[in-house]
């Protein structure tokens, strides 16, 4: 009985709470209508004003479109939600940190100027892309840079072990992604083993990118170790304009003469050590030589922006750790890509390579969520001639972002763009070549947040070896997989009407 009492009382208390809830909410509420015509009057105006700050905006119209339309659905809290969400710059803290780190930085990154020279008396199609990137991205362009192309995770694994197994004087790792299992794990032992002897290590990963492939704060975890260790951007649980602004970057610099690019994060997917999406195909890059000094600056460059560390800059260029002359395989040029400074590189190093093709362009991407400069662009190429290949994923990892993608083919097909989709499973790669001449490969997928909200990286490619190896790679490649044709793009009502929405709000995905 007793028992029974205390239960009731507690229930009897439990239900008061409660009430006291629900009548403290109504009476907040029927206030709150008292000032109904206020409160929408001032959002209202608010959606009015954002609106007109879109339109005059310098975005790129399919911004302006996708957010006007949304201002327009929901006038009371659409004005809201931009001033939220919409703004594509990041917040003043990140951008002046980074800013006053590249400037620290800048005097210690020189030209040749006989290498551009003899670029430009060779290809002025090859030149004017150099200095686009030289001038818009500081990156010079370099000889005496020995490359190795990787066409899959399993391929690359091995040497990148082995090169940080040689690490004597620094290791910088940068990553979208790492992933706890056994990629991680080996690279782990080997960068604690690495720090234990006084080598300089450092590891940066996207705080986003790894939300739910690493334990929180787990940071503090590797810095056990005597690892310096930083997660860019800490994500914060609600609505931050800068949660947009993620460091997708793949680098990885050993003692400033050897460097790690790609699509290939630390992850065991990437080398197929888990499945699960079919077969995981990826590609990645190492360079030998001078070229690696572009990568070091751009770690460099984000690291002291998070945590400064370094005055002097001279200790980690490619020469200082090896005295051996480099070997000489082209012109090799890695590049990078920041959503600060309003200059879309990424996209514009695509198109120019679209632009000056002659004969063919032949792409890798895992997404095709492309706005109308790059549509015209790719189509245009196809009707002049040149033949255009782009080979997608067949199994998606993300089910949205693929219908999306697929909602491009038409007019792409249409326009004599050749589709092909990887039948054994899904596409990360992230590369182009073209004419046997140039390619690029790196982390800059063909969707809206690679070419306008995230940090990139890229390494242009001139008469180098692995050019060809790019192109024989993708044409391996679209042997095992199925080209698109139009009898393909037959689909229902409601799969249409659904893509049509989505292009719609392509750019907010």
């Amino acid at each position: 009985m007793k028992l029974k009492n205390i239960l009731l009382s507690r229930i009897v208390i439990a239900g008061s709470i409660i009430l006291l809830q629900i009548v403290w909410f109504i009476t907040f509420f029927l206030r709150l209508t008292e000032y109904s015509i206020i409160i929408n009057f001032f959002f209202t105006t608010l959606s009015i004003i954002a609106l007109l700050f879109v339109i005059n905006k310098r975005y790129n119209p399919a911004f302006k479109l996708a957010w006007s339309i949304l201002i327009l659905l929901f006038p009371l809290f659409g004005g809201l939600l931009y001033a939220m969400l919409g703004t594509k710059e990041p917040l003043r803290k990140m951008s002046t940190s980074i800013e006053n780190t590249k400037n620290a930085i800048l005097p210690f990154v020189s030209q040749k100027e006989e290498i551009l020279l003899a670029i430009k008396e060779n290809d002025k199609h090859a030149y004017g892309q150099v200095k686009y990137i030289l001038d818009h991205s500081n990156s010079p362009i370099y000889k005496n840079t020995e490359t190795k192309y990787y066409r899959s995770g399993e391929e690359n694994f091995p040497d990148i072990l082995e090169a940080l197994k040689s690490a004597k004087h620094f290791i910088f790792l940068e990553y979208f992604i790492i992933a706890n299992g056994r990629m991680w794990n080996e690279v782990l032992e080997v960068l604690k083993e690495k720090a234990a002897q006084g080598v300089d290590v450092r590891v940066m990963y996207d705080d986003v990118g790894s939300l739910t492939t690493l334990p929180y704060k787990y940071y503090k975890y590797i810095e056990s170790f005597g690892i310096k260790c930083e997660a860019f951007n800490h994500f914060v649980p609600f609505f931050s304009v800068v949660m947009n602004n993620r460091d997708h970057r793949k680098i990885l610099v050993i003692d400033g003469h050897t460097g790690f690019t790609g699509g290939i994060n630390l992850a065991d997917e990437y080398i197929n050590e888990k499945n699960r999406f079919g077969y995981w195909k990826d590609t990645g890059i190492m360079l030998k030589g001078e070229a690696v000094w572009n990568l070091t600056v751009m770690f460099l460059t984000m690291w002291n922006a998070v945590r400064k560390t370094d005055t002097s800059y001279e200790a980690f260029m490619p020469k200082v750790h090896n005295k051996l002359e480099f070997n000489d395989d082209g012109y090799v040029q890695p590049y990078g890509d920041s959503p600060l400074d309003g200059e879309t590189v990424g996209e514009n190093v695509y198109l120019n390579i679209i632009n000056n093709a002659v004969d063919y362009v032949y792409i890798f991407t895992p997404y095709l969520i492309i706005d109308n400069e790059m549509m015209v662009a790719l189509c245009l190429a196809a009707k002049r001639g040149v033949d255009v290949r782009i080979v997608t994923p067949n199994i998606p990892d993300k089910k949205i972002v693929f219908l999306l993608t697929q909602s491009f083919y038409p007019q792409l097909i249409e326009n004599g763009v050749k589709i092909y989709q990887f039948t054994p499973g899904f596409l990360h790669a992230k590369c182009f070549v073209s004419d046997d001449k140039v390619a690029t490969v790196g982390t800059i997928n063909m969707d809206y947040r690679s070419l306008y909200l995230h940090f990139e990286c890229g390494v242009f490619l001139y008469n180098t070896k692995t050019v060809l190896e790019v192109r024989d790679d993708i044409l391996n490649t679209i042997e095992q997989s199925r080209r698109i044709s139009e009898e393909d793009l037959n689909s229902s009502f409601i799969k249409r009407f659904a893509q049509a929405v989505l292009i719609l709000f392509a750019p907010l995905l």
